[in-house]
């Protein structure tokens, strides 16, 4: 195992919470509703780099600073 660069959360409505998961490259967070799949995936290997997919198919890839201008609304 290599150096931990960043550590992963996720919280649910139902009061659970996972803290603390180590990840040296790459995490992600899976969300099934039905046969449907939402995943959040951040790597930190050279950028920051956040992906959002749905399915197969990754609807959204880019760097930190994309994914922020992108919720702002100033995505080009």
């Amino acid at each position: 195992m290599g150096d931990i660069r960043m550590t992963a959360e996720i919280r649910t409505d139902y009061d659970c919470e996972s803290s603390g998961l180590p990840a040296e490259r790459w995490a992600e967070a899976v969300f099934k509703i039905g046969e449907e799949e939402v995943v959040l995936e951040v790597s930190v290997e050279k950028d920051v780099v956040v992906a959002v997919m749905i399915g197969e198919s990754a609807a959204w890839k880019g760097t930190l600073n994309g994914f922020k201008q992108l919720l702002k609304g100033q995505s080009n």
